[in-house]
């Protein structure tokens, strides 16, 4: 296996074998989901501070969890092929194991909200599985030690107007994909970015801002819109392949870079001067695998490639409907791919930033190549459903992947997101304390 730290990048091929080393056999591909919450004081529903995070590491180190630090810095734990981080704002984010199946997902995502409750049973912290923190005022929001996190703190906000709020004030679902091919990572990045319309507006779950409506359904895909770094990448709409890919992600700018244990703070040069050698404080210096690697985890577009395909579009969401997000797309991209991308190959740019821009807002009345997102909904869906059951996942209990759709049929169904659900409850009382511990009232379980 290659070193990423000390293998140098001498040519572009280089970077074009990167991403043809995660080309996977059809017979083993996974899904993998990285799944964020806040935590707040279960008092005063401020957000928990480092202190606190450290606490909640140290009860969860007695499950077999070891910590991993930066410096003398607790800033995550790590078992097998999972790993519990913390994003700027203390979100508490779980990467899971990548998985052959969605039942083992949902099995792994259960028993850790298992080991979180008994964390939340001995601490004065709870948690609320919204998208977008609906009590807390940005500037009173606990930040990460984490050095990188300071460097973007400044240098974020420079060119996205709402950058900090993605970072301290947002939550979400990310999806990991293998690719089988060069043409199979162009139709599955094609799919999500053309889907995120849909994506935003079916999964909305984040209405409300300072304790009151905010007039979107998806406040978080309203705030990643105005994120520098994000969006949908220009290349999706053209023809894709690695060398595209790379040749659009090295000139962006560097973001932060990492050398002998020391952060470098960006002055304005992007990854190219870097591979040419060209960058100013590392006189001559080119860059290796894992400097390519991390300069990939700065870009923050709805679909980013590493040597995964992410889906990156979902507002966050309770632990029982958390497996419906993943088992939709998996029906899609690993079931029903073809068909998938016979349906929305033609469609045009302008159609789809239209209702990009507009999904947050209007949700699944967006219109999208003059069809509502709605009826979209019920297509894809049914396609999901076919991909599923060719893929014939099974259960112990003897049934297939699904069942986990349960959320999103009643979502066509009544014609109505979570988001909405949401905005009906706090029309009752005009509180928002509903979101706290009663979550089993929005719970869409498939188990």
């Amino acid at each position: 296996m290659t070193n990423k730290s000390t293998s140098f990048i001498e040519n572009k091929s280089q970077l074009i074998q990167y991403f043809n080393d995660g080309i996977k056999e059809d017979t083993n591909l996974k899904i993998g989901v990285e799944h964020e919450k806040f935590l707040f004081n279960r008092t005063d529903l401020k957000r928990v501070n480092y202190d606190q995070i450290k606490k909640i590491f140290e009860i969860l180190k007695e499950k077999g969890w070891v910590p991993q630090l930066e410096k003398d810095k607790l800033i995550g734990l790590k078992r097998e092929n999972q790993k519990i981080t913390t994003e700027p704002g203390f979100q508490y984010e779980l990467s899971g194991a990548p998985f052959k199946n969605i039942h083992s997902v949902c099995s792994e995502n259960s028993s850790h909200f298992n080991e979180l409750n008994e964390v939340f049973k001995s601490t004065n912290i709870t948690t609320s599985s919204i998208a977008y923190d609906p009590f807390n005022k940005l500037i009173d929001i606990p930040k990460s030690p984490k050095e990188r996190y300071k460097i973007m703190t400044t240098e974020m906000p420079k060119k996205g107007k709402l950058s900090l709020d993605m970072m301290y004030k947002t939550a979400g679902i990310q999806i990991n994909y293998d690719y089988t091919s060069e043409e199979d990572f162009e139709k599955k990045f094609k799919i999500g970015n053309y889907l995120a319309p849909l994506t935003i507006a079916l999964f909305a779950n984040s209405p409300f801002y300072e304790n009151k409506p905010s007039g979107f359904l998806s406040y978080r895909g309203k705030v990643w819109q105005e994120t520098y770094r994000g969006g949908i990448m220009p290349i999706t709409f053209e023809n894709v392949n690695f060398e595209k890919y790379i040749d659009y992600v090295i000139n962006y700018p560097i973001l932060f870079l990492k050398k002998k244990g020391k952060y470098h703070s960006p002055n304005g040069q992007n990854f190219k001067d870097f591979l040419n050698g060209n960058l100013n404080f590392l006189k001559g210096n080119i860059p290796t695998l894992e400097d390519f690697e991390n300069h990939l985890g700065t870009i923050f577009t709805e679909i980013r490639l590493k040597q995964v395909i992410e889906f990156r579009s979902l507002d966050t969401c309770n632990f029982g409907c958390i497996c419906n997000g993943p088992s939709f797309f998996t029906g899609l991209i690993y079931g029903s791919l073809e068909e998938t991308y016979e349906i929305i190959k033609n469609w045009k740019k302008e159609e789809i930033m239209e209702a990009y821009i507009n999904a947050p807002k209007h949700g699944l009345s967006t219109l999208l190549h003059d069809k509502k997102l709605i009826d979209w909904a019920k297509i894809f869906l049914d396609l999901s459903k076919k991909g599923l059951e060719k893929r014939n996942e099974m259960n112990k209990n003897g049934k297939n992947e699904t069942i986990y759709l349960k959320h999103i049929e009643e979502i066509i169904s009544n014609k109505k997101t979570r988001a909405e659900m949401l905005i009906e409850q706090y029309n009752k009382t005009k509180k928002l304390d509903f979101l706290i511990n009663h979550e089993e009232n929005f719970s869409y379980s498939g188990f």
